[in-house]
């Protein structure tokens, strides 16, 4: 998935429905502009240095859409059509399955755009660690709390929550969920 002009924008097509659901609703005119603008958008260069000694360059993004009901939740997925168009649409349905659900969250999103099968188990362990060391200041039990999503998994997430806690010289289980049970997992997840 491009952001070019020629195929449908996803984040547009979201904030149509919004539009049509507001049609129906007495909701606040700031509450709906505050909806339509993700809170926070980050986009990194990820350098991975591969098994075969070439430096490669992945791009990552992070969108919390909305923390106003409590930490951003959402998944993180690794796929090669990730774009920064569809990270900031599934952050904002995040946002709103969680109010519907009344969870006292708001919704967040991330990914890599990567093809991960073409990986080796080294190479996808480095590249998962250098997206947490980008966006570790913006992310935390109290702000921000990914999870898995598309071709990423428990492993995955174990090596995210490590190197957070790495980086904040602190065992930070709740940073991340979906992760092996030995490391705070919840069972029956898998």
């Amino acid at each position: 998935m491009s952001d070019s002009p020629t195929e449908s924008n996803v984040f547009a097509d979201a904030l149509k429905n919004l539009d049509h659901a507001f049609d129906f609703a007495d909701i606040h005119s700031e509450a709906i502009t505050r909806l339509k603008q993700p809170k926070l958008v980050i986009e990194v260069s990820i350098p991975l240095r591969m098994d075969s000694g070439e430096l490669r360059i992945f791009t990552g993004y992070r969108v919390r859409h909305d923390d106003t009901r409590g930490p951003g939740k959402g998944g993180i997925r690794f796929h090669p059509d990730v774009s920064l168009d569809e990270v900031k649409a599934l952050a904002f349905w995040m946002t709103c399955k969680c109010a519907v659900m009344n969870l006292p969250f708001g919704g967040a999103k991330g990914g890599i755009i990567v093809n991960p099968k073409e990986l080796s188990p080294l190479e996808l362990e480095r590249l998962s660690r250098g997206f947490i060391q980008r966006i570790a200041d913006f992310i935390g039990p109290e702000t921000d709390v990914p999870a898995p999503d598309v071709y990423t998994n428990a492993m995955i997430m174990g090596w995210m929550m490590d190197e957070y806690s790495k980086i904040n010289r602190k065992f930070t289980p709740a940073v991340i969920t979906g992760k092996p049970i030995p490391l705070g997992g919840s069972e029956g997840r898998e």
